[in-house]
């Protein structure tokens, strides 16, 4: 038996494939991977994107099947109930073409950018704390003893436990304070 191309087998037995009824249906039996969504007011979010199309209004709060070319990111096929409903697209990538892997590795970037960035700011804390309130940051320890030495000096007045606090003053009026008086 010898070797034959697919398309002599075909022809030599009178056997035509069966094409598709559309380049859609193409594209979905070759090239679409299918994922569970529901459609939102502001359209459907996938893979951090919003996707809309007018279609999608009547939908809302629905469950739809989405399809996507991974080599495309830019468009979305939406099926309701496994019928076509329509395209939708994401403004930002409309007339690109970005692959699933080029938006998952430009948010990779965006996190590690971020992750370096508030490390950076947890790093100064310490330092923009002391200097704000005028506190040194680590405690000092004296050669001729190994207590730290208080931070507040002694010549502080302290509260006695016999002084009574200052009186308050007594209002004449006792009322809710208007915008007018607070000026």
């Amino acid at each position: 038996m010898g070797l034959t191309i697919p398309v002599e087998a075909w022809r030599a037995d009178g056997w035509i494939p069966r094409l598709p009824e559309s380049l859609e249906v193409l594209d979905s039996l070759l090239v679409m991977v299918a994922k569970p969504r529901t459609v939102r007011r502001d359209g459907i979010h996938f893979e951090g994107l919003r996707f809309f199309a007018p279609t999608l209004a009547a939908y809302v709060g629905e469950s739809v099947t989405i399809r996507y070319d991974p080599r495309d990111i830019g468009e979305i096929r939406v099926f309701y109930r496994n019928s076509f409903l329509c395209r939708a697209i994401n403004p930002e990538q409309a007339g690109q073409n970005i692959t699933l892997k080029d938006v998952q590795a430009a948010r990779s970037a965006y996190r590690r950018q971020l992750r370096s960035a508030i490390k950076e700011k947890r790093e100064r804390v310490p330092d923009l704390l002391g200097a704000s309130l005028g506190i040194p940051l680590a405690i000092p320890v004296f050669e001729d003893s190994l207590a730290p030495k208080p931070l507040i000096p002694e010549s502080t007045p302290k509260p006695s436990l016999d002084s009574k606090p200052d009186p308050q003053p007594e209002h004449k009026h006792r009322h809710l304070r208007t915008y007018k008086e607070d000026e």
